[in-house]
């Protein structure tokens, strides 16, 4: 039996790691029947078909396959091969669930459920990405992770040394709410000079991503009654975190140039702005609007959050303007970065820089959550920045990029004629408007079809209506010789 083009699309994103071959290629399989991908008596490759497909070894294949055949989801047919198990032999094979959970379930179907819930995120608008996104050919995503650009040996090397027996019995006991003190030295003294921050002890701590941080710093600042301002557009998940904390929410004036320190923003007692790249048009603040947005903070009492989400990675390099954090002379800016766009977003580190009393405070409201990030993975991060791997990563992941926005910006004009982008300096997505009719949602369904992912834009709106014809192409996760492919197809979905 061949391997066709699905099933090698099915595990192109297949970790290699020989010593756990055999349960990836179980839980792929698992999955796509559990999804329906795969359907009920359908055939599935040969053990030795398979095994050569992926450069495995068979007895890797056949061992997947046994416990697959275990668990109910594959069967042997002799003389035949294996299939996709039947729905009913797959209900069979399920345990019943009685007593509470049953009660619990009916409950649920009938509403019992909903009554007791004081907040329904589901409801609220989410920004999707296809999970399997890796399987896509053209890939135009923002933030996701580029297997090709981690760095993997350097990241293993730190690993490895935040192993060792004395490195583990540091960072293996309950912290409970310190964090790992070489990390905060390795931010304070190699990561955020290079933003101009200069922290003190007791200005920063570390987060489960810049997601964690925002969210901390809504349930410390943010009540009932707040005055708080947010971009529009801006990111969705602020906006929705914000929402849900307090009733008086209003949108920022902006223009070209982001945030505008007029009498909207004078009301408001907290402020979310992206002053490096605004979210989602790129923009980057001029200098002059950045010292006029400090001004007026310091006048109306207003606190600064400032989300600095591409910090650290500017393509351009040294045509990065100071943070507001770098030139913030009164305590009103508190700053919030991460590493998910330089390393990769699974590694969940991120942190917080303010004034030591509002750290003081945070750390609290931390443990009360979950204590501490883990601290091995700080450790491993430390040691990485400590070797200078961070600085080594940052130069040739630069490079890669710079070489990819320019390439897009090139084809941009000639591919999609009807569209007007926009991309300030060091940003790692285009901002694209189409043409008045254009339906975003409609041209990301019909271009996933094609195998091209790309961002409607009405998310990023209060009034989804105004950015119905807006997307966004991101180039993190799309390799240079894909692109031109891509932006091909997409022309010719726009120009039908």
């Amino acid at each position: 039996m061949q391997i066709d083009t699905a099933w090698r699309l099915l595990f192109g994103g297949m970790e290699r790691d020989p010593q756990g071959l055999s349960a990836r290629v179980r839980g792929i399989i698992a999955d796509a029947i559990e999804t329906g991908l795969l359907a009920p008596d359908m055939r599935v490759p040969s053990s030795r078909s398979l095994a050569e497909a992926l450069g495995i070894s068979r007895n890797t294949v056949n061992a997947a396959y046994q416990h697959l055949i275990d668990d109910g989801l594959l069967v042997a047919r002799e003389r035949s091969g294996f299939f996709v198990a039947p729905s009913d032999d797959r209900r069979a094979s399920e345990p019943t669930h009685t007593g509470v959970a049953a009660d619990g379930a009916a409950a649920d179907k009938a509403g019992g459920w909903a009554a007791r819930f004081a907040i329904r995120p589901s409801r609220l608008p989410q920004i999707t990405k296809p999970r399997n996104w890796t399987d896509y050919p053209y890939p135009f995503l923002f933030g996701q992770f580029d297997p090709s650009l981690f760095p993997t040996n350097p990241w293993r090397e730190s690993v490895k040394a935040a192993s060792s027996v004395q490195e583990i019995t540091r960072w293996a006991r309950d912290m409970i709410d310190d964090d790992d003190p070489d990390l905060l030295d390795q931010l304070r003294h190699k990561v955020l000079p290079r933003r101009g921050i200069f922290a003190g002890p007791g200005e920063i701590i570390v987060t489960i991503g810049s997601q964690h941080a925002l969210s901390m710093l809504v349930q410390l600042l943010v009540g009932r009654d707040t005055p708080v301002g947010i971009e529009n557009p801006g990111y969705p998940d602020v906006r929705h975190m914000v929402g849900m904390a307090t009733a008086d929410i209003r949108p920022l004036t902006c223009d070209g140039f982001g945030v505008l320190p007029d009498a909207v923003f004078a009301s408001r007692r907290v402020a979310f702005v992206t002053v490096g790249h605004q979210c989602p048009t790129t923009a980057v603040m001029p200098m002059g609007r950045r010292r006029a947005l400090l001004d007026a903070a310091a006048r109306h009492d207003v606190v600064l959050i400032e989300d600095d989400y591409e910090s650290d990675l500017s393509v351009e390099g040294d045509a990065d303007l100071p943070c507001l954090k770098s030139l913030d002379r009164a305590d009103r800016v508190i700053y919030t970065g991460s590493f998910s766009k330089i390393l990769a977003p699974g590694l969940r580190i991120g942190y917080i820089v303010a004034p030591k009393p509002v750290i003081d405070e945070l750390r609290v409201l931390r443990r009360l959550m979950l204590r501490h990030p883990p601290t091995n993975n700080q450790r491993s991060l430390a040691t990485f920045i400590q070797l200078g791997h961070y600085r080594q990563h940052l130069r040739r992941t630069a490079a890669v990029l710079e070489e990819r926005a320019e390439l897009i910006a090139e084809l941009l004009p000639k591919l999609l004629p009807g569209c007007r982008p926009r991309r300030d300096f060091g940003a790692k997505s285009f901002w694209i408007e189409g043409p008045p009719d254009l339906d975003s949602r409609d041209l990301v369904r019909r271009a996933r079809d094609q195998g091209v992912l790309i961002e409607a834009g009405d998310i990023f709106f209060l009034d989804p209506a105004e950015g119905r014809r807006y997307f966004r192409l991101g180039f993190t996760s799309i390799a240079a010789h894909r692109i031109e492919p891509g932006l091909r197809r997409l022309g010719a979905l726009l120009a039908a």
